[in-house]
C-alpha cells in the first residue's frame, strides 16, 4: 500500500469517528463505508433500513450535506493537520445526483453538436461542475467553468 493511500485511509478513519460521533448526537442510525477514490478519501453514511432519517442530513437540494462536508474535512484537519479533499455521502444523495448530472451533460453536448452554439448550464458546486466537465470531455467537447461562487456554472463548447 502506497504512503498516499494510507494517508487517504487514516483521513476516511478521522472522517467515519467524527460522523459516528454526530450520528450518536443526533440519535441516528447509519453504517459507513470508508474507500479510496480518485485519490481522495470517500466516507458515505448509509443506512441500515429506510433511509429518512438520513435524508435530513441531506437537505433539499443537497445543502445540508456540503457544510457536514466542510465540517467533517475540518475534523481531519484539525486531527492530521493537513488539508482533507475527502468526499462525503449519505444515502446514495451524490450517487443519484451525479447520474442526473452526466444525463443533462450528455443533453447539453447534444444540444450543442445540433446547434454549434455553446450552452450554459445552471449554477453548481464543484463537485457538480466537475460531474459536468467530466462527461463533456468523455464525449469529445470541451466545457469551462464562468462565474463566482455560489453562482459559478459550466458552459459546453462547440468542437
Amino acid at each position: 500500500m502506497t504512503d498516499n493511500i494510507k494517508k487517504l485511509d487514516a483521513e476516511g478513519d478521522v472522517a467515519a469517528d467524527f460522523l459516528e460521533e454526530l450520528l450518536d448526537i443526533l440519535d441516528m442510525d447509519g453504517d459507513i463505508d470508508i474507500s479510496v477514490e480518485a485519490g481522495r478519501a470517500k466516507v458515505a453514511i448509509v443506512a441500515d433500513g429506510p433511509s429518512q432519517d438520513l435524508k435530513r442530513l441531506v437537505g433539499p437540494e443537497g445543502e445540508v450535506l456540503e457544510a457536514l462536508q466542510d465540517l467533517t474535512r475540518l475534523a481531519v484537519q484539525s486531527e492530521t493537520g493537513e488539508v482533507s479533499r475527502l468526499m462525503l455521502d449519505i444515502a446514495d444523495f451524490r450517487a443519484g445526483r451525479r447520474e442526473r448530472l452526466a444525463e443533462q451533460a450528455r443533453e447539453a453536448v447534444a444540444q450543442v453538436r445540433e446547434s454549434g452554439a455553446k450552452v450554459s448550464l445552471p449554477a453548481m458546486n464543484a463537485f457538480e461542475r466537475k460531474v459536468v466537465h467530466d462527461v463533456v470531455l468523455e464525449a469529445g467537447l470541451s466545457s469551462e467553468s464562468e462565474g463566482e461562487d455560489p453562482q459559478r456554472y459550466v458552459v459546453v463548447l462547440p468542437s
